[in-house]
């Protein structure tokens, strides 16, 4: 009866902002809290160094296997996968608020990658397919941006009050709860109908002379997955080892923030300039984000790096799933899933790459270039 009432306008902001949730947890929360968690957890002993290291890997691992289950997965499931991602985030959460062995945390942060892309294929899915909400993007993507920021706060504000991780983890995980409280009514409501684009037979070839092509947008994606994943991986300990009296957990807040606002801005651009050239631009300022450290290490360039970077990886999202709405009829596969799936196996590879050229040269210094590079050969590749 609420649904009759409810303006027939007003229906995709709410879902939107429905999706939004759903990322700020299964993304924000389940997969970058523990950016920050990470020097928490060693400083009390939960965990050392290495088996943080694996634990991340293991994280990156499992996004990869999760973005190839997503593929399976029909597109009507979308709001139900959506919901279940909400609730083993919450729970993966929860886990690491108990002591356990260095082996099980890996096992968990595994866990949580997989359920992070397949909340991220999900909600996607289940706004720009089921829904129809082709306009959403950049408040669905914002709730990536909203995630780190949220989570981010609740770290540094719980660490400076004397929490201790394990109660960290429980704290987020009641917030995690409580977000998927929020997000749920909407999800439950769902319109469980497909567009009619996605029963069409798959007609090769490009729409538009700007539209990229499928393959050319996966390739991107991945080369954009190894891009960003130095900086949200190491910025913290970047800052924590060139400025110890900055909390770092501030500076990842930032990184953050700046994600909410650009997805809105990138949308606009999107419209503005077309795929191509708004791709362009966006990979380009990433890599000058990503390479800022390398070249000053203050707290200025520290702080810039973030907020470019920040608010630039999530615009790469916003640009690129809907450019992949646009041409997924050009192909028999599904798009979304499989460039999710290449972005996973992008933030495998550039930590692999990374920890390479640091054992060489004893700086990120090069890590930072080589990264800073790959966003540049993925500007490269928008053009014709």
């Amino acid at each position: 009866m609420e649904n009759t009432l409810e303006p027939a306008a007003s229906r995709p902001r709410l879902d939107a902002w429905a999706g939004a949730l759903i990322l700020a947890v299964g993304m924000g929360f389940g997969r970058f809290a523990f950016t920050g968690m990470y020097p928490l957890m060693v400083r009390d002993g939960v965990i050392d160094v290495a088996s943080g290291s694996l634990a991340a890997s293991a994280n990156y691992a499992g996004y990869l296997l999760g973005a190839i289950l997503a593929a399976r997965f029909q597109h009507g499931h979308a709001a139900r996968l959506a919901a279940l991602s909400m609730i083993a985030t919450t729970v993966c959460l929860a886990a690491l608020s108990f002591h356990l062995a260095p082996s099980l945390i890996v096992g968990i942060r595994f866990i949580a990658g997989a359920v992070s892309a397949i909340a991220f294929v999900a909600a996607s899915v289940w706004l720009f397919h089921v829904i129809g909400d082709h306009h959403g993007a950049p408040v669905l993507y914002a709730g990536v941006g909203i995630g780190i920021a949220a989570s981010a706060e609740i770290v540094a504000v719980g660490a400076s009050a004397g929490f201790s991780s394990l109660a960290l983890w429980a704290l987020l995980a009641v917030v995690s709860l409580l977000l998927s409280i929020a997000a749920w009514p909407r999800v439950r409501e769902a319109r469980e109908h497909i567009d009619v684009e996605e029963h069409a037979q798959p007609a090769m070839g490009d729409a538009t002379p700007n539209v990229l092509g499928a393959y050319r947008l996966v390739a991107i994606y991945g080369l954009a997955g190894f891009g960003y994943i130095v900086t949200a991986t190491y910025l913290p300990l970047l800052v924590k080892e060139a400025l110890p009296q900055l909390n770092p957990v501030h500076i990842w807040a930032a990184f953050g923030l700046g994600a909410v606002p650009s997805c809105f801005l990138w949308h606009w651009l999107h419209h503005k300039l077309g795929t191509r050239l708004s791709l362009a631009v966006n990979l380009l300022v990433q890599a000058i984000g990503v390479v800022l450290p390398a070249l000053d290490a203050s707290a200025l360039t520290f702080v810039a790096s973030a907020l470019l970077v920040g608010g630039t990886f999530v615009g790469t999202v916003t640009i690129a799933m809907p450019a992949a709405k646009r041409v997924a009829r050009t192909v028999r596969f599904n798009i979304m899933a499989t460039m999710t799936a290449a972005y996973g196996v992008g933030q495998i590879v550039g930590p692999l790459v990374s920890g390479a050229l640091f054992a060489r040269t004893h700086s990120f210094d090069l890590p930072l270039a080589a990264a800073a590079a790959g966003l540049a050969v993925a500007a490269l590749l928008t053009f014709r």
